[in-house]
């Protein structure tokens, strides 16, 4: 079994950052890929980036550079650091992981929220 607890959301004017992170406990090996998605209030969850045994990364074309996702493997932690935000990135973001890529997620937490707004 698998832990994710995320924190680190809040409000934040357009234009400002954001770093949310994802403390994992429990087997290490359910935690080998750890991923963030969020979901906006009437849309569907969608994929924002991963990080792969803290040697790889995947991110979604929509994320332009202005996410990027980070991890500190003796914490367990991985980070999601959002910058330039803008008001279509409200939404409830959450922590996912798993074993390999295609069970990535396998385990959720709870979700952070971040609302954009000025």
């Amino acid at each position: 079994q698998v832990q994710l607890v995320e924190s680190g959301g809040g409000l934040v004017q357009p234009g400002g950052s954001l770093r949310l992170s994802c403390a994992a406990s429990g087997r290490s090996s359910h935690f080998y890929v750890m991923g963030w998605y969020r979901q906006a209030p009437g849309k569907q969850r969608e994929f924002i980036a991963r990080d792969i045994g803290g040697e790889n990364t995947n991110y979604a074309t929509f994320v332009k550079g202005r996410f990027t996702v980070s991890r500190d493997n003796a914490k367990n932690t991985v980070y999601l650091q959002l910058n330039n935000l803008r008001p279509e990135d409200t939404a409830v973001y959450y922590c996912s992981s798993g074993s390999s890529v295609i069970t990535s997620t396998s385990y959720w937490g709870q979700g952070t929220q971040v609302t954009v707004s000025s």
